[in-house]
């Protein structure tokens, strides 16, 4: 008999829209594999809904908080049912863009000077010299990101909006000038990496991410040899070190105007990087072999507790 997959897509985050086109084109994908498919709009009785369902896996196609920060993994070990991509643990470390930075810099993974306050505090005056970055600390697909230029005089009015929906804690980081580069850990394998043009875009943001035609894909990158290593192995060294399972993805800027090799630093990983027809997982699982139907099958027969 196929294995019964409750595929979890939805919620109630910020990211609920891209959570519902990575479930549908998983699900889809899964059903076309062979499998029972349970589409499962995830709601506040999800844990009722998932042992009325008894499903053998359950698939994480959700993105934001509650999704991707160790709580619905953390139901998920509670009641007993295996679980893609990560666990409670690398989840919750890898959403938190502070706490993530310690580990990977602990593990000789480059990553940029910044600190984190209170989003009325960095509305006040510039936090870090111009140009700079702020990012809520714990969300995802680029919500609520603000870039500070060189020439701008005071910090975004935005921080001061009484409905700023990302939370109070932001982090302000120094701007990273260069390409955007991207590489995918599946397992203990790195995948070949993605080099992102972002038309019109000056970061690689919501719009560039999930627009058609929003941004245009390099894969392979155009890299030296011994970067194009470096920075395989380093997305490596980031999934271990931050205990992440399955499929991740590392975020990279590189800019080659510093020094003779250039500056490399890693932005973030995301443990549940998107499944929608635009995402770059997929288009890098393809170039190593993987069509999206065995992508999504490598991952249900990848699912367990105890991750």
């Amino acid at each position: 008999m196929a294995k019964h997959v409750a595929v979890l897509m939805g919620g109630w985050s910020t990211e609920r829209p891209v959570s519902l086109s990575s479930g549908k084109e998983c699900a889809d994908a899964l059903e076309a594999s062979g499998f029972t498919v349970s589409r499962v709009d995830v709601q506040r009785d999800i844990a009722s809904v998932l042992s009325d369902l008894k499903p053998d896996v359950a698939f994480n196609a959700l993105h934001g908080p509650y999704g991707e920060d160790g709580c619905i993994q953390g139901l998920l070990e509670v009641l007993g049912i295996p679980y893609t991509h990560s666990g409670v643990m690398a989840s919750s470390v890898a959403m938190n863009k502070e706490k993530a930075k310690d580990i990977m810099r602990a593990a000789g993974v480059p990553v940029a000077e910044s600190k984190v306050m209170h989003r009325l505090d960095a509305a006040k005056e510039h936090a870090l010299p111009t140009p700079y970055v702020i990012k809520p600390v714990s969300e995802g697909s680029s919500f609520g990101v603000l870039i500070v230029t060189k020439d701008q005089q005071h910090p975004p009015k935005e921080l001061y909006s009484a409905d700023w929906p990302y939370g109070d804690i932001v982090m302000v980081e120094r701007y990273i000038a260069g390409r955007e580069l991207t590489c995918a850990a599946m397992g203990d394998r790195a995948l070949d990496i993605i080099d992102i043009a972002s038309d019109d875009h000056i970061f690689y943001n919501y719009d560039a991410k999930y627009a058609p035609g929003g941004s245009s894909h390099t894969l392979p990158a155009e890299l030296k040899p011994n970067v194009y290593e470096y920075i395989q192995s380093l997305t490596i060294s980031a999934h271990h070190a931050l205990g992440c399972r399955g499929i991740s993805r590392a975020d990279f800027r590189y800019d080659e105007s510093v020094g003779d090799e250039g500056e490399l630093i890693c932005l973030e990983v995301n443990t549940q990087p998107g499944m929608t027809p635009t995402s770059l997982v997929p288009e890098m699982a393809a170039k190593a072999g993987f069509d999206f139907e065995q992508l999504v099958t490598w991952m249900v027969e990848d699912a367990s507790c105890d991750r």
